[in-house]
């Protein structure tokens, strides 16, 4: 069975206190996650030790970046190399959220270049991608998708691509408190895994977990999960509550 994930991005969120009593809360609640589950914690920078030493002891609980920078070093003031966080020993980064591509005009060629410099450092890109809502208005979303993935993914190597996550992330569904339909998130996950399929074929297809990120819920975890082709999520705003993120760690397949 692919891996089975539960993502949480705590985005620019909480205090050092806050997040580590958030971590305790849910590590109290004693989750034993099976062989083919996880569950991962996209922290800011400052938190990024403090929730490896937490987690590091836990069974298949990890810990994520939220984002890198394209280059490997340099003069780029405030910014996070990739070896930078290697060094640290995190295991996951977040490339391409929606929210980058927006606020800070991160574009395919760009995220290209952060998925080979996570794979270089041997980090596992998280790898985002999805439309905004006049894409899905004007019902092209399936090429738009389409795109993302192949020109930022589709230069690597079969070997390469069956490791990296994808995150399906409707941006129209995004804080808004919008959701996309069971049928909708599950046509789209089918729809990307379809595109990998078509190029490097569907045994690496199926070995690729897509995660959907889109308001995803305590209420509405377990019918998203068991859909066929939806392998759990990269939550926001309820991975910042303990008990709801909890509940969506249990309704993974």
């Amino acid at each position: 069975m692919r891996k089975q994930i539960a993502a949480a991005n705590w985005k620019m969120n909480l205090t050092y206190q806050q997040g580590e009593a958030l971590l305790d809360e849910i590590l109290a609640d004693g989750i034993q996650l099976a062989e083919h589950q996880l569950a991962i914690f996209a922290v800011p920078y400052p938190y990024l030790l403090m929730t490896r030493s937490e987690v590091e002891h836990e069974n298949n609980f990890s810990v994520a970046a939220q984002n890198c920078h394209h280059k490997k070093s340099g003069a780029y003031t405030g910014e996070i190399s990739a070896e930078m966080l290697h060094s640290l020993g995190v295991p996951y980064c977040v490339i391409g959220h929606s929210e980058r591509r927006e606020y800070f005009a991160e574009s395919n060629s760009m995220l290209a270049e952060k998925v080979n410099i996570c794979l270089e450092n041997y980090i596992t890109p998280i790898f985002c991608c999805g439309e905004p809502l006049e894409i899905r208005e004007a019902g092209t979303q399936n090429d738009f998708v389409a795109e993302q993935l192949k020109e930022s993914l589709f230069h690597l190597p079969a070997e390469k691509v069956k490791d990296i996550i994808i995150a399906y992330e409707p941006i129209w569904a995004i804080g808004t408190g919008k959701t996309a339909s069971t049928a909708q998130a599950q046509e789209m996950h089918a729809h990307l895994r379809s595109i990998i399929a078509g190029k490097y074929g569907s045994s690496i297809a199926d070995q690729v977990s897509i995660l959907y990120g889109g308001s995803v819920k305590a209420g509405n975890a377990a019918e998203l999960f068991a859909s066929p082709d939806v392998d759990g999520g990269l939550v926001g705003g309820a991975s910042l509550v303990p008990a709801d993120f909890i509940a969506i760690i249990r309704a993974l397949k």
